[in-house]
């Protein structure tokens, strides 16, 4: 773990390197891959009829953009929920609220007339929203506490309902299904930057209330009397942290889908070298997850070609062996 200052700014740097390196390499190689001359020609003299300024301009670029976006934004959603419940297991993915935006999204798609992105995006916050508040009241004990396993043993449930939901809608309608498939599986690909305008407010409004709220963060970790003493309520602190998860995960499932153990598995590589304090922990997220999305993304282009497999694919293969050591670990401490 990395200690001083000095360390950790260096730390921070060479995190910005990397995801810089890793956005550079998701436009460059794939299928067709793109000379790195071609990237700054297709920026500053674009040409419609250059095959890689096309495929720059219209896929890698859009591609790696939204990437590095919802990668960023559910490491930090993991952090910040892992803070908030003083859980290490917990995730947007596990505790059920990124199936929850999802079935609303199918909702939205198969039941309502809302077909425009902008819907997609109010859809999928309302729907990480309701499966939060399910959350929480299902693993509420008799008094009010929230015990960390019922926490987790909820989100499975919820997350397991919500699944089957939208799997029911989908089998009824067809058509649906092929529009929302994407979704499912959770990828990054065949979108365009026309789709993450919209979306920006709420990213930087998210992120700016994270930041703001570093110190509170920093409390929380010590108990809710230390927030207390900071002059605010532990309750609402709690609450303003749930919003911002809602807002990440929400917007980011509406952007790229069911993109799984994201959340899980940055953040406890970012403490691992950053430590707990969230001034460092935070970008120390934001700097990881935008770079292992990325790394996934490429990686999903050469494990089976020609073809391409969803980057949620790709997560979940990294992931789930992560997830099963980190349970064993803390049942072991029980």
């Amino acid at each position: 773990m990395l200690n001083s200052v000095a360390a950790k700014s260096i730390g921070l740097f060479i995190g910005a390197l990397l995801a810089l390196g890793a956005f550079f390499a998701s436009v460059m190689l794939g299928t067709t891959d793109i000379p790195l001359f071609a990237l700054f020609g297709s920026l500053a003299h674009y040409d419609p009829t250059n095959i890689a300024h096309i495929i720059f301009l219209t896929e890698r670029l859009p591609r790696a953009v939204i990437a590095a976006l919802v990668g960023a934004s559910l490491a930090i959603a993991g952090a910040l929920m892992q803070t908030m419940t003083r859980n290490p297991l917990a995730s947007p993915g596990i505790l059920g609220i990124n199936a929850g935006a999802m079935f609303f999204v199918v909702v939205a798609v198969s039941l309502l007339p809302l077909h425009t992105p902008a819907h997609y995006v109010w859809a999928a916050l309302l729907g990480a929203l309701v499966a939060a508040i399910l959350v929480v009241v299902l693993s509420r004990g008799r008094h009010g506490e929230l015990s960390p396993l019922r926490v987790v043993l909820a989100g499975v449930a919820v997350t397991a309902m919500f699944v089957s939901f939208s799997q029911g809608l989908l089998v009824i309608d067809q058509q649906s299904f092929e529009s929302v498939l994407y979704w499912l599986a959770g990828s990054v690909s065949g979108r365009d930057l026309s789709l993450v305008a919209p979306l920006l407010p709420l990213f930087g409004g998210a992120l700016l209330l994270s930041a703001l709220l570093i110190r509170h963060a920093n409390a929380l970790l010590l108990g809710d009397d230390m927030v207390t003493g900071l002059g605010m309520q532990a309750t609402t602190i709690k609450l303003l942290l749930g919003l911002i998860v809602i807002v990440l995960a929400g917007s980011s499932v509406a952007l790229a889908g069911m993109i799984g153990f994201v959340g899980l598995i940055v953040p406890h590589m970012a403490r691992g070298i950053f430590g707990i304090d969230h001034r460092w922990l935070l970008p120390a997220c934001a700097l990881l997850g935008a770079c292992l999305l990325l790394l996934a993304d490429l990686g999903s282009r050469f494990l089976m070609p020609p073809q391409e497999i969803p980057v949620g694919v790709m997560t979940a293969l990294i992931g789930t062996p992560f997830f099963i050591y980190l349970a064993r670990r803390k049942m072991a401490g029980q």
